[in-house]
């Protein structure tokens, strides 16, 4: 990519809000995919609501708060259940889905049940729980609580929603447009709107009703069905906007709650988009001041001497894609996404010298296999979640979108100017929905959560996918937000910063000391 004014847009799969880093690392480490949800044998007796944690609850959906539900033993040392929730909120004698959970039993005594979600939105907080529970939450905390991950509607296990194949995902992937080009923009329109026709042939009615306050609503059933009075949560990413979407819907049911790595609720999908690739850019310079300090290091010069020869590289591979071994080409958009991936987590800037120094040698294939473990492509070439497909469908129900050509043109212009590397990744963002046949259910305000106890916002200085300043604007929003601050790179910051922010957070879970104001760790 360079940094002409006039961007080409590439076929892009968007850089998600925010899966929790150590997850990533962890699938990117032991190439794990998605297993079967299946669970093995029954480990306890049906569980059921007590009374107390699903008083208040209205007439009509008191079926889904006292539903029996049955644990059993699955994934070797976990418990699975799965929960009906209401189809649509509006008619809850109407249809119903299942929702997949999975749960990690307290090693001491229990203080409750915490709840997670990992971010996306699209990502699986199952696999959260499966694949990190040990190194995402301390030892600590699982001693206090029982660790329980869910697949929110429309995700994974979870009435997911389909569209097209992997074929096609892979095809669409080695694809150019160039959007300023008005052939290139109706091919690009033509083609959403054959991906979006597939998406609501697969998917089915619940392509409508995966919105986020329909999830919070969930989240509350899944609340009594684990027998609290109270949520206790904890949310990473898009997982703030759906914990602070809870604590609007619910604030005197909510417990402890850490929001991290926030997203600000009253900002709309424009000024998302402007506030990533500044966040990307800055991460891009922050991993070139510290290439340069390292021997192995294939940039030089000063650090824009240094970033500049990444754009380079980029440019190149977008003017010539280069073919990998399995024959698909590395072109621009997958190199672009390659590098926006690496910004996620600090532990991922030394793989990125090391692929990037490959592919200054004429070697596309490492950045290939970065490219494809950010899109969730295994290496027998299967695509291991739906996260791309719930990313957009939940996002269209989230944020009323313009598809005004003109309006998306300057939008594109005004990014590549706030990021030369990065921009033209998060242009035309209303295109993904211009076609969706559901209108938006919801739109950007601010959420105070009025009554609610304290709920902590956790945001990392120099956080690429949710920048710090809408940490803060979160914690000003709620009526009962405290900011904790991590001076740090990378996103999020819970699992992965260090030993103060792991206790502040503890702390306050374990032992319900609630953090100083501007407590900065």
């Amino acid at each position: 990519m360079n940094s002409a004014t006039t961007p080409t847009q590439v076929r892009r799969r968007p850089v998600p809000a925010g899966v929790a880093v150590a997850l990533l690392l962890s699938m990117l480490l032991s190439g794990c995919s998605a297993l079967g949800f299946g669970p093995a044998k029954v480990a306890s007796a049906p569980a059921t609501a007590g009374a107390a944690a699903v008083a208040g609850t209205p007439p009509e959906l008191a079926r889904f708060y006292t539903q029996a539900v049955q644990w059993q033993s699955c994934e070797k040392e976990f418990e699975c259940a799965s929960v009906t929730v209401p189809l649509d909120y509006t008619h809850p004698e109407g249809g119903t889905i299942q929702l997949a959970v999975i749960k990690q039993a307290a090693t001491g005594q229990k203080q409750g049940s915490l709840l997670v979600n990992p971010g996306g939105p699209g990502a699986s907080g199952y696999d959260l729980v499966r694949d990190g529970a040990n190194t995402v939450f301390s030892p600590r905390l699982r001693s206090a609580y029982d660790v329980v991950g869910f697949d929110p509607r429309g995700v994974q296990r979870s009435a997911p929603v389909k569209c097209i194949d992997d074929a096609a995902r892979d095809a669409e992937r080695q694809e150019t447009f160039d959007l300023n080009n008005d052939a290139d923009l109706a091919r690009e329109v033509a083609e959403d709107a054959s991906d979006v026709q597939q998406c609501v042939s697969k998917t089915g009615d619940v392509l409508r009703f995966v919105d986020t306050p329909s999830s919070a609503r969930d989240m509350d059933i899944l609340r009594a069905l684990v027998n609290d009075q109270k949520l206790n949560y904890m949310g990473f990413s898009y997982g703030t906007k759906l914990g602070a979407t809870y604590a609007e819907l619910f604030p005197a049911r909510v417990g402890k709650f850490s929001l991290d790595g926030a997203l600000d609720p009253s900002l709309g999908i424009e000024d998302i988009s402007a506030g990533q690739a500044k966040g990307f850019e800055t991460a891009l310079h922050s991993w070139a001041a510290d290439c340069l300090t390292r021997s192995d290091c294939p940039v030089s010069g000063s650090v824009e001497d240094a970033v500049g020869q990444v754009r380079d590289l980029n440019a190149a591979y977008t003017a010539q894609p280069q073919k990998t071994n399995d024959g698909r080409l590395l072109t621009g958009a997958d190199f672009n996404n390659a590098l926006a991936y690496a910004m996620y987590s600090t532990e991922l800037w030394a793989p990125l010298r090391s692929v990037l120094g490959s592919a200054m040698k004429g070697n596309p294939n490492p950045v290939m296999a970065l490219a494809d473990y950010a899109a969730e492509r295994g290496q027998d070439g299967k695509y291991t979640s739906n996260t791309a497909f719930a990313f957009n469908a939940i996002n269209c129900l989230d944020y009323p979108m313009t598809a005004d050509v003109p309006a998306m043109r300057a939008e594109a212009a005004h990014l590549e100017q706030l990021s030369p590397t990065f921009g033209e990744l998060l242009g035309y963002s209303g295109l993904t929905c211009a076609n969706w046949p559901y209108p938006a259910v919801s739109a950007p305000h601010r959420i105070t959560a009025e009554g609610a106890g304290p709920i902590l916002v956790v945001g990392t200085t120099r956080d690429p996918a949710t920048p710090y300043e809408w940490a803060v604007s979160l914690s000003e929003q709620l009526s009962s937000g405290v900011l904790v601050t991590w001076d740090g790179d990378g996103h999020t910051a819970y699992g992965r910063a260090n030993a103060c922010l792991t206790n502040t957070v503890d702390d306050y879970f374990v032992d319900g000391k609630v953090p100083a104001e501007q407590t900065r760790c």
